[in-house]
């Protein structure tokens, strides 16, 4: 994986030999389950509670990474207590792993938000929950139960994230943006995937968005493709390192995928996620949409 800009992606059989460190009381290694609540019936998926990695710790996506009140990410007091409770310390080395619909899926969110309170070790599993499951890893239903720990964040690093009066001037300016929905959201012929709640007023994108949708970047195992591959896909759409490039999707879960693997993979240095994303950007009056295909 020399080829990715940063070493933050591991192996299965790279967390399979740090087991021990994960399950133990010292939080120098820390393993973090994110649950996907997009989960369906048709869904290859262990839930937490019947089988997952030795020593991981489950946060779930809503109530531990967001604040439903105010539908915004956890302010900086909530996520220090969060981690803390969850035995994890601001030195800790965390690996996020998760499965459903898309591997990593809201793990990844949670790995953007580390990175926005200034986490500095973070790492994904590659393949996420998934792999691990399918390649006969083992899996313990025993949860741990670790010492907390006082976690001390160094952010808001505000540079990786959007607000909509950054998406509205990235409009005017003709900054490229990177739609990661699926082709029928994008276009506008469904607002969201089907049985999820957070949706819009309005089908369809973004002025000048360009559509590459989530799973377009993985291998059909869930880990990602390689950088020539990213670079070549991304470079298609028309988004390259030279740019001021913003992600976004429904709530900001799936394009958290992307702006991983614009950032950390492939080095971009300018990159922004928009967590309010279609649901926020829908649902404003007079905000400007496309719908169909887009240029």
């Amino acid at each position: 994986m020399s080829d990715y800009a940063n070493d933050v992606l591991v192996s299965a059989d790279w967390v399979d030999e740090h087991l021990d460190e994960f399950q133990s009381d010292d939080p120098d290694y820390r393993l973090l389950e994110v649950n996907n609540p997009t989960v369906t019936a048709d869904s290859e998926y262990t839930a937490y509670e019947e089988g997952h990695a030795p020593g991981a710790v489950f946060l779930d996506w809503e109530e531990d990474f967001t604040d439903r009140t105010t539908r915004d990410i956890l302010s900086k007091d909530s996520f220090e207590e969060t981690m803390g409770a969850a035995g994890v310390s601001e030195d800790s080395t965390v690996v996020f792993y998760g499965g459903g619909r898309v591997p990593n899926w809201f793990a990844l969110f949670a790995y953007w938000q580390f990175k926005y309170y200034g986490h500095e070790d973070v790492r994904v599993l590659n393949g996420g929950k998934d792999y691990w499951v399918a390649n006969d890893y083992p899996l313990t239903d025993e949860e741990p139960d670790f010492p907390s720990q006082d976690y001390t964040a160094r952010g808001p690093f505000e540079s990786i994230r959007a607000y909509r009066q950054d998406v509205e001037q990235a409009v005017e300016g003709g900054l490229p943006m990177v739609d990661v929905r699926s082709p029928e959201e994008f276009t506008g012929e469904v607002i969201a995937p089907e049985g999820l709640q957070e949706t819009a007023q309005r089908g369809g994108h973004i002025p000048g968005a360009s559509n590459v949708p989530t799973a377009t970047v993985l291998n059909d195992d869930g880990t990602f493709k390689s950088a020539d591959e990213l670079s070549e896909l991304y470079a298609d759409a028309g988004i390259t390192e030279d740019q001021s490039v913003v992600t976004y999707c429904r709530v900001g879960e799936r394009s958290s995928i992307a702006w991983f693997a614009l950032v950390e993979l492939l080095g971009f240095d300018d990159v922004q996620n928009y967590d309010g994303s279609w649901t926020e950007w829908g649902n404003i009056i007079r905000s400007p949409i496309e719908k169909g295909e887009g240029d």
